[in-house]
């Protein structure tokens, strides 16, 4: 199928949803809170240099990407999927493809395996919920 195509069959309205939930995932899981100064630590990022950040650069293209990855979501999951069906092909894009991306870069780039856990993690997290929205709307 032609992907301008392709395109026409994306829900917006749930993928938009699904983002959303995405970065409020992203915000938690990167805060204090949970992960934030654990991650900041295994990267040798200190508050200032976090600080210094061109912060509405990095948000700002973080959501367009994060909205990628939930059009592409939405369209292998279709338009006749429920909430277990999304969820469990988010988890299945989560485990498989996004942390065995990121597990493949990070042992050639010498990364921690804490600093894995906390990224993929994420990642999982967030493609699993962001396919039980797409699958529940």
């Amino acid at each position: 199928m032609c992907p301008i195509i392709a395109l026409g069959n994306v829900h917006w309205p749930s993928v938009v949803a699904a983002a959303a939930a995405a970065f409020v995932i992203g915000a938690l899981w990167y805060s204090p809170l949970l992960f934030g100064n654990k991650w900041a630590a295994e990267l040798g990022l200190s508050k200032e240099k976090i600080g210094q950040a061109n912060m509405p650069l990095i948000f700002g293209s973080a959501f367009v990407l994060i909205l990628a990855g939930a059009v592409a979501l939405d369209l292998a999951i279709g338009r006749h999927a429920g909430l277990l069906s999304g969820f469990m092909t988010g988890l299945k894009v989560g485990i498989l493809f996004i942390a065995g991306a990121i597990g493949v870069h990070y042992l050639f780039a010498r990364k921690s395996f804490k600093l894995f856990l906390i990224d993929a993690g994420y990642f999982v997290v967030l493609y699993a919920v962001m396919g039980a929205v797409l699958g529940a709307w």
